[in-house]
């Protein structure tokens, strides 16, 4: 051997891994399709808050176009998102197992901050609302009227029955806990996806269409129709659960 190279330390043990310490590393197939129902569930609801970011920015970019002062029609414009779109859905998403700014919070803090961003989200949003109704004279002749408002009744309702449910427990005695939570996660589904429908109506109006180009208006349709899709499908499927667990009882 050439002078100043070391010899490299060669370990001449051998002995075989055991099959079954082999085993215990690989994860079974249960924990497998855990993970990746957990990846799956992450990636949509990643996807939805993009959606959400890109839809609330392009509406409040169109309302402010012209500059300030806002007039009634985009003042209403940007309440309302803001109020359904991007807090209401917050709301509705920080309940969930896979939301990324909620995950470490303790189930009481979940609570919180889900009734925190729903009442703020509901005021905003109906305070959108009647700024256009004050001023209007004919009301509820569109379909984007219309759903506008089942979204007011549902979300004025969700706000009542959320005081029912967030005080389950203390109202045992005169209201039943079950019942008030499937009427809350149904109010407030209904009232999300309403507002969600309308919002489509809004933008498919000729005055958004001249200013997005009708392809971007399409998309951005589209976009409103997804991300609502993947915040309401939890819900709708607790309300299942806690439906089937309450009549078999």
């Amino acid at each position: 051997m050439p002078p100043n190279i070391a010899e490299p330390n060669i370990s001449l043990d051998s002995t075989p891994v055991p099959s079954a310490a082999k085993s215990q590393n690989l994860p079974s197939p249960q924990e497998k399709t855990k993970y990746n129902l957990y990846i799956f569930q992450s990636t949509l609801n990643l996807i939805a808050h993009l959606l959400i970011g890109f839809v609330v920015g392009v509406s409040i970019l169109y309302s402010l176009r012209n500059g300030l002062p806002l007039g009634s029609t985009r003042l209403h414009v940007i309440l309302c998102v803001i109020g359904h779109q991007l807090l209401m859905a917050e709301s509705i998403l920080s309940l969930s197992s896979d939301n990324g700014w909620s995950l470490k919070l303790r189930h009481v803090d979940k609570r919180r901050a889900h009734w925190i961003l729903q009442i703020l989200g509901s005021g905003i949003a109906l305070a959108g609302s009647f700024s256009k109704i004050m001023v209007k004279q004919i009301h509820w002749d569109t379909y984007h009227g219309q759903f506008a408002l089942v979204a007011i009744v549902f979300t004025v309702a969700s706000l009542v029955n959320g005081l029912t449910s967030l005080y389950a427990y203390e109202f045992r005695k005169y209201l039943n806990g079950t019942i008030s939570k499937l009427t809350h996660i149904c109010f407030g589904v209904i009232a999300f996806a309403a507002s969600s429908i309308s919002l489509c109506y809004g933008f498919n109006y000729n005055i958004f269409k001249s200013w997005a180009t009708p392809e971007f208006t399409y998309a951005i349709i589209a976009f409103t129709a997804i991300f609502t899709f993947i915040i309401i499908i939890n819900p709708c499927i607790t309300f299942l659960s806690k439906a089937v667990t309450a009549i078999k009882k």
